[in-house]
């Protein structure tokens, strides 16, 4: 007879690498300050531990007062993401002890028993014991897992022996996961914005309208929007929606709470700006999306010299409305005034939208209004960065009548940005990139990109570009989560086909070329003449067995740029390792392309 009172438990099996943490120390932790804890726990959960679950493709099984039982299909994803989470949780206990939480992570693969949403079976039982093996910030894992990651996993076992684990009767051999660090460091220094997207508030700061629709007063009201965006990213107490991710929603008849949705964020600020004669009114709404309701608004009035103060003004009063303590601090670390020359402001804001036209007509009218800036005022820094990174266009883009004139007027040009201003993070970012696409110096210019992205951590582009410098280093799993960064920071933004393109260049570094060629078709629909994207996607198909489409992108290739050789763009494109450049190098001669 069946025992109707016994519960019939599913025989459905599979394996699975299964994760366990737990925090250490927990118990003392409680008795100090049970609340402030177990808020703590809930926000690591919530803001870290998920997200990077989500991120590598894990499933949370369940949690259990202080510990989080994790599954995932490999064992290589349970290490990275247990390395990228003591990697992050380091980074704060070296900024503050008072609320550093410290895990125990322990990893094991086995077969387990699937009932009702959980797992069970000894594999699961091994991973809770073993994980006291483990010290406080570190990560241990079984022989098992050991030799299945093999060297696919970023990291170092170290031989831990034998212990005798409590109620686990068989033998476990144990290696304690040394994350490979090399030259990493510099990034456990910054924060990471899409993982802390939600423990911090975001805004985004919409185009400012113009009441006449006249040109003058359109460009006007992207000034102003572009320097509060500058201005309040300045700050780290939220986070800001690049201003590229935002022009799309100017003059849209979408309401707040539906942009908000769409960039995901807590606040929206909304203004205008209108212009009869030299007389200015500017009027600036702040609206907290959850509640739906205007929580500041201010109106400006003055003249078009008086154009810089209202900018300041505008964004003292919002950063005053955040994070009133900034004030203590003086607002003058938020004001991001470059030039005293209001035609010369005028100017780049004017190459600025001609630029991200992509035409040559559009690069030709850039050119004549940044050449008058830098006339205006020889000493007005974007004037010059807009003009290095219109130049780096020019070439990338094929477009240049005299690409060795124009790559060393770029980074001249770059150079003397930072020199004008070196505490401008689109300058750093700019002479960044040409460093290590030019000069093909790619470390120098991480140095660059780290000090842009400390100077203002909501810089989409610094944290895109760093990442493709991190692939051309070979350095994928460095490379992905900036990228991330900047998609969440910007996610409609005006280059994403070219950070699209970055990151096919990082799974192709890494071998994962389906993986690549996923990236570079999405940016090749959105720009199919963007020539880098084209060049990594023919021997990515090539690489990936599609011979037949490699050649077809080929053909592709050279209708774009006439007199490509592999051997010559193999030989100074800025991939570091030698293995990285002999794959190009295969792909693109399996691809049909000439020598």
């Amino acid at each position: 007879m069946v025992d109707e009172h016994k519960p019939v438990v599913s025989e459905k099996r599979r394996l699975a690498a299964v994760a366990f943490a737990d925090v250490a120390g927990f118990s003392r932790l409680m008795a100090e300050d049970d609340i402030r804890t177990s808020n703590r726990w809930e926000i690591l959960i919530k803001d870290l531990l998920v997200p990077l679950l989500k991120k590598n493709d894990g499933r949370l099984v369940g949690t259990a007062g202080d510990a989080i039982l994790v599954e995932f299909q490999s064992v290589v994803a349970a290490l990275k993401w247990a390395a990228d989470v003591q990697k992050v949780l380091h980074a704060v206990e070296n900024k503050s002890e008072e609320d550093d939480l410290q895990l125990r992570i322990a990893i094991n693969v086995d077969d387990v028993l699937v009932h009702q949403g959980t797992i069970l079976g000894d594999g699961v039982n091994i991973a809770s014991r073993i994980h006291d093996a483990a010290a406080p910030g570190q990560i241990v894992a079984t022989g098992l897992v050991r030799e299945l990651a093999g060297n696919k996993a970023n990291v170092r076992f170290r031989d831990m022996g034998t212990p005798r684990l409590k109620n686990i009767k068989r033998i476990v051999h144990l290696f304690q996961v040394v994350p490979i660090e090399g030259s990493a460091e510099e990034m456990t220094t910054l924060h990471q914005p899409f993982i802390e997207w939600t423990s911090r508030p975001t805004v985004a700061i919409l185009p400012f309208r113009s009441s006449s629709g006249h040109e003058m007063e359109e460009y006007f009201g992207s000034g102003i929007t572009e320097d509060i965006i500058n201005g309040l990213s300045r700050s780290h107490a939220f986070h800001v929606i690049a201003r590229a991710s935002t022009l799309r929603f100017a003059n849209s008849s979408m309401d707040v709470q539906e942009i908000a949705s769409q960039l995901g964020v807590n606040y929206v600020m909304d203004g205008s700006v209108r212009r009869q004669g030299d007389r200015l009114r500017i009027s600036a709404e702040l609206v907290d999306v959850s509640l739906n309701r205007s929580i500041w608004s201010e109106t400006f009035d003055g003249t078009a010299e008086d154009l810089f103060d209202f900018q300041d003004t505008i964004v003292a009063s919002v950063v005053g409305s955040f994070e009133p303590r900034l004030k203590a601090h003086g607002i003058e670390r938020v004001r991001n005034r470059s030039t005293d020359s209001l035609d010369a402001y005028d100017c780049v804001l004017k190459a600025a939208s001609e630029l991200y036209r992509f035409t040559d007509d559009g690069y030709r009218r850039s050119g004549m209004a940044l050449r008058r800036a830098m006339d205006l005022d020889p000493t007005y820094a974007q004037a010059y960065a807009y003009s290095a990174w219109r130049l780096n266009f020019l070439v990338g883009e094929e477009r240049s009548e005299d690409p060795d004139r124009d790559k060393k007027l770029a980074l001249d040009h770059a150079q003397h940005s930072i020199s004008l201003d070196p505490d401008d993070s689109f300058c750093q970012v700019v002479a960044g990139h040409l460093t290590s696409l030019i000069e093909s110096d790619p470390h120098q210019a991480m140095s660059m990109f780290n000090l842009a992205l400390s100077l203002d951590q909501n810089n989409a582009l610094g944290w895109a570009f760093s990442a493709v410098t991190l692939s051309y280093l070979g350095r994928r799993d460095e490379a992905m989560p900036r990228f991330q960064n900047a998609f969440k920071l910007s996610p409609f933004d005006a280059l994403n086909f070219t950070w699209w393109t970055g990151a096919g260049i990082a799974e192709f570094v890494a071998g994962n070329y389906a993986d690549s060629i996923s990236w570079l078709q999405k940016a090749r629909h959105v720009n199919p003449r963007f020539i880098a994207t084209t060049r990594i996607l023919a021997a990515s198909l090539a690489l990936n067995g599609q011979e037949e489409k490699a050649r077809a992108v080929g053909a592709d290739l050279l209708a774009l740029e006439k007199n490509f050789s592999v051997d010559h763009f193999v030989s100074w494109y800025p991939l570091v390792r030698s293995e990285d450049k002999l794959a190009l190098k295969r792909g693109l001669f399996i691809a049909g392309l000439p020598r």
